[in-house]
């Protein structure tokens, strides 16, 4: 099965992450299941009138086009031309393209949240009016209609992320290989659900002071970050802290908040990434389907019943005060 990638308006992150999958790696991966890059703009060798003869022939349909996989968002300025954003060497936009050849794909995959919503490249203003494939951030409805569906009958399958994780976007490829991904597998953003139905919070190795409500107050120390620094994991789909980064690395397990990077509109929360918005001293965002009144009645037990260790630990950058093991019973 063949995959065109195409790089639109954004870092090439998404590539950059998707190099480090491992065990297998990512040509392995594929070639086992039958899948090659038909063209890829920075790991295809293919440059200049060749580049071009391959996306000529996959607009004609002379060559078949499996999937479609877009990175970066669609810029559509100025005035709805796309010209902002020229593929280079072939004197037509981005838009043009992506426009000619999603109609030829059995699937089109937006790889990584400027891909499918907007994400970071739509911020402070939004100069070149970029928009993600299907969606302008949570609107159905971006360089393709909402209406739009590939060959297969789906819609743009959305692997957001910023970066999307490796695993994310292979298993999605790999899964379309099999033809086991329907419609019932996508969450009502078209995020592919085996990832999109668990919470950054899942695994997060901070749990223990999230149950306690022992929160770190300066970036770098151990304790939850929610309450001070804010960390939205549990209100962002993703199973980071389940199947990390190369194995061990999240933004968490690294002390860094999460910034829900996989939703629509993250880019813009109207506040400091670092910081949690509240009112009254409460946080504005609590943690997904928890009324309010409950989360603080909890809270204010959890906070009361901290132990000393955690409460300690919580505000430090290394432990500073190990668990206390108990001798088992009957041995001196």
């Amino acid at each position: 099965m063949n995959i065109l990638w195409l790089q639109a308006s954004g870092c090439g992150g998404c590539t950059m992450s998707l190099l480090c999958a491992e065990d297998p790696n990512l040509f392995d991966t594929l070639s086992g299941a039958g899948l090659r890059f038909l063209w890829h703009p920075g790991l295809s060798l293919e440059t200049g009138a060749e580049a071009r003869a391959i996306l000529a022939a996959a607009e004609a349909g002379e060559v078949a086009l499996d999937i479609l996989a877009v990175e970066g968002a669609i810029a559509r300025g100025p005035r709805g031309t796309g010209r902002f954003q020229m593929l280079s060497g072939t004197g037509r936009s981005m838009l043009d393209w992506l426009r000619s050849l999603a109609p030829m794909a059995e699937n089109v995959v937006a790889v990584g949240t400027c891909a499918t919503y907007g994400g970071v490249t739509t911020a402070g203003g939004n100069p070149s009016d970029a928009v993600g494939v299907q969606y302008d951030g949570a609107h159905p409805g971006g360089a393709l209609p909402a209406g739009f569906r590939a060959r297969s009958g789906l819609p743009v399958i959305n692997v957001a992320g910023c970066p999307t994780h490796p695993g994310w976007v292979t298993e999605t490829l790999l899964m379309l290989a099999a033809g086991t991904l329907g419609p019932e597998d996508l969450d009502a953003f078209g995020r592919p659900l085996f990832y999109a139905q668990h919470l950054v919070h899942h695994g997060c190795p901070k749990n223990e002071f999230y149950e306690y409500k022992a929160s770190a107050i300066e970036p770098g120390e151990m304790g939850c970050m929610m309450e001070n620094l804010g960390c939205i994991g549990t209100q962002a789909v993703g199973d980071c802290n389940i199947r990390p980064w190369n194995g061990e690395g999240s933004c968490t397990r690294g002390n860094y908040p999460c910034i829900n990077c996989t939703a629509p509109e993250f880019e813009e929360p109207r506040h400091a990434f670092g910081e949690t918005p509240k009112i009254a001293g409460i946080p504005v965002g609590l943690p997904t389907d928890m009324p309010k009144a409950w989360f603080m009645a909890l809270a204010s037990l959890s906070k009361a019943a901290t132990p000393a260790r955690i409460a300690t630990n919580a505000t430090a950058d290394r432990i500073e005060t190990p668990p206390t093991l108990r001798k088992p019973k009957g041995r001196r």
